[in-house]
């Protein structure tokens, strides 16, 4: 299956849309407006909410952010380090042993669960806002989008920083 989270080009919290590949939204993604840790909350369909995500509030060492459920239990921790130049960021605290990896300057990263590849990321091309191509198995694909928003903020943060 294949998703295509679009930033919009205007937003103030940093919200995107979720489509599939007949342009139906899947998920919807508000960001919250003057958050310092880019909290955004990803809702289905049906405006029920699936999943939050989270910078870490101070990055000493490496950029984090965090991906909790509706009911506030962390599933995942994306991690990487800031001074480090490969373009593996680790998953932690999580169920099964993941990763996200990529090379550099690179437009298309790997999903890795338990060592097999579950999902592919290509970031794709566009002057004004980022947008992105998740393509994985459909029952993958829930959490896979909030990694894959996970991803976008430590992205983002390192272009700040």
């Amino acid at each position: 299956m294949k998703l295509f989270i679009k930033n919009k080009v205007v937003s103030v919290g940093g919200s995107s849309e979720v489509l599939n590949e007949n342009k139906e939204l899947v998920y919807k993604v508000k960001g919250k407006v003057f958050s310092p840790t880019k909290k955004k909350k990803i809702y289905n369909a049906k405006e029920e909410l699936l999943y939050v995500v989270r910078n870490r509030w101070f990055n000493p060492l490496a950029n984090k952010v965090f991906i909790f459920d509706a009911q506030k239990n962390k599933l995942a921790t994306i991690k990487k380090n800031k001074w480090s130049f490969n373009a593996k960021y680790e998953i932690e605290d999580c169920v099964d042993a993941m990763s996200i990896e990529g090379k550099i300057f690179g437009r298309t990263s790997k999903i890795f669960k338990n060592e097999q590849e579950v999902g592919v990321i290509v970031r794709e091309f566009t002057l004004i806002a980022d947008s992105f191509m998740l393509e994985a198995d459909e029952k993958e694909i829930p959490f896979l989008t909030a990694l894959v928003i996970g991803f976008d903020n430590i992205k983002d943060k390192i272009q700040k920083d």
